[in-house]
C-alpha cells in the first residue's frame, strides 16, 4: 500500500520519505498526525483512512470508513483527535479517534450548507466549528451543542478560510469579525485575477498569504496599517497550498505545477509599482495604436503597449525587449523590464530569495507539520508523499 523511501543523506532538497497509495480517486486533504508515524485522508472515493506506520516502514490503513457521498474537505485537532469532514451534500461530520488511532467513533453531523463544503475548520478555543460552502455561505457552529451560531453570505463561492480571513472565487479576501451570534464586515481586499485558493496567517508578523489560481501570491501586511502587498511569482500553474515557517520565516508554497517552492521572507522586499497609462511610449514617445491623432501627425504606425515590471511605465516592445530577474519585487522568473531598468538592476539585486523543488506530481492539496519539519503532499496520480523539509526549512 505504501512504499519506504531510502534518501540520499546530505542534500539541499527536501527529501521523499514515502509514497502512500492505493486509492480509487484523488486525496481532497490529508494531514500529518503529530507525534504519530500516520497520515488521515478523505478522498474522492468517499473514503476517510487512518494511516499507521507498520514496522515494515510501509503505510497501512488502521482505519477505513465509507462515507455516503464524496469526502470534499477536512480539518484534525490532534488534542481532542476530532476529525471534521466536509460532503459534498452539504453537511460536515465529525469523528473522535482512539487513542490508539486503530477506531473511529461518529459524534455529530451539522447539516451546514444547501451546496457541497468547501473548507471547515475546528476552532478548540472557541469550541466552533467553521465551515464554507459552495452556496455562497460562511457558517459556524458550537460544537458542544450543534446548534448552527451564526451565517454569513458571500459575494462568491468561498475556496479560503484561514481563521476570520475568507478567499473566494472572485478573488476577494474578506476579513470578517465573530462573535459568539454575530458576524460582522471588517474590510475587503482584492489583488488577485483568479480565485483564492489557499490563505496563511502570520500571527507574530500579522501579515496574511494569499495565493491563487492566477500562479501568484500575495503577502498583506495586516499589522503594519500601511496596506503594503507584496506579490510572490514562481509557480507556473495554480497555487494550492501555503505554510508559513515562522521560526526561519520561510513560506513553503505547492502548486498544480509540481513546485514546492521555499520562500525567504525575512529580506526587504518591494511592492511592484502601479502600471501607468500612456496613449505613447514613455521612452521614445512613439504612440500606441489607439492614438490615432498622434499616429496621423507623426505619420508613424500605433504600437502595442507593454509595462516595465520595474517601474510601471507604459512602454513600447523596442524599449522593452530585454528580461530579468527581480525577486526582491517577487519575480524570481525573468520578466519584461524597459531598457534603463534592466541596466541599473545588479547582480545583487538577481540573487534568487527562492529555491524551487519538483515533487513530480500535480499537487492539489499540502499540508506542514512544523515539530518534526515534515511536508504532505496529494497530487492528481492519486499519491500522497511525505517530505523532510529539515534540510530547505532551517
Amino acid at each position: 500500500m505504501a512504499a519506504e523511501i531510502h534518501p540520499r543523506p546530505l542534500t539541499r532538497k527536501p527529501v521523499l520519505l514515502s509514497k502512500i497509495e492505493g486509492f480509487q480517486d484523488v486525496v481532497n486533504t490529508a494531514v500529518i498526525i503529530p507525534k504519530e508515524d500516520g497520515v488521515i485522508s478523505v478522498s474522492q472515493d468517499r473514503t476517510i483512512r487512518v494511516w499507521l506506520k507498520r514496522d515494515s516502514g510501509q503505510y497501512w490503513p488502521s482505519v477505513f470508513h465509507t462515507m455516503p457521498v464524496v469526502c470534499s474537505c477536512m480539518s484534525f485537532n490532534p488534542e481532542t483527535r476530532r476529525i471534521s469532514v466536509g460532503l459534498e451534500n452539504g453537511t460536515v461530520s465529525e469523528f473522535v479517534l482512539s487513542e490508539d488511532y486503530n477506531q473511529m467513533t461518529p459524534a455529530r453531523t451539522y447539516q451546514a450548507h444547501q451546496g457541497g463544503v468547501t473548507v471547515v475548520l475546528f476552532v478548540l478555543e472557541m469550541e466552533w466549528v467553521l465551515s464554507t460552502g459552495q452556496d455562497k455561505s460562511f457558517t459556524w457552529h458550537c460544537s458542544e451543542s450543534g446548534q448552527q451560531l451564526g451565517t454569513y453570505r458571500t459575494t462568491a463561492w468561498v475556496s479560503g478560510l484561514q481563521h476570520a480571513f475568507v478567499g473566494d472565487h472572485s478573488g476577494q479576501v474578506t476579513i470578517l469579525k465573530l462573535e459568539q451570534d454575530n458576524c460582522s464586515l471588517v474590510t475587503t481586499f482584492k489583488g488577485h485575477t483568479g480565485n483564492v485558493t489557499a490563505l496563511c496567517w502570520d500571527p507574530v508578523q500579522r501579515v496574511l498569504f494569499s495565493g491563487s489560481s492566477d500562479h501568484s501570491i500575495i503577502m498583506w501586511d495586516i499589522g503594519g496599517r500601511k496596506g503594503t502587498a507584496i506579490e510572490l511569482q514562481g509557480h507556473n500553474d495554480k497555487v494550492q497550498g501555503l505554510c508559513y515557517a515562522p521560526h526561519t520565516r520561510q513560506l513553503i508554497s505547492c502548486g498544480s505545477d509540481g513546485g514546492i517552492v521555499i520562500w525567504n521572507m525575512d529580506v526587504t522586499r518591494q511592492e511592484t509599482p502601479e502600471w501607468l497609462d500612456s496613449d505613447s511610449c514613455q521612452k521614445c514617445e512613439q504612440p500606441f495604436f489607439w492614438n490615432f491623432k498622434q499616429m496621423w501627425d507623426s505619420k508613424k504606425i500605433g504600437l502595442r503597449q507593454h509595462h516595465c515590471r520595474k517601474c510601471g511605465q507604459a512602454v513600447c516592445g523596442k524599449c522593452s525587449a530585454k528580461r530579468s530577474t527581480i525577486p526582491l519585487m517577487g519575480f524570481e522568473f525573468e520578466v519584461r523590464v524597459c531598457d534603463s531598468c534592466h541596466d541599473s538592476i545588479t547582480d545583487e539585486e538577481r540573487a534568487p530569495t527562492a529555491t524551487f523543488h519538483d515533487s513530480k506530481h500535480s499537487i492539489i492539496h499540502m499540508q506542514y507539520e512544523p515539530t518534526r519539519g515534515w511536508l504532505l503532499t496529494s497530487g492528481t496520480d492519486k499519491i500522497i508523499k511525505l517530505w523532510d523539509m529539515t534540510p530547505v526549512v532551517s
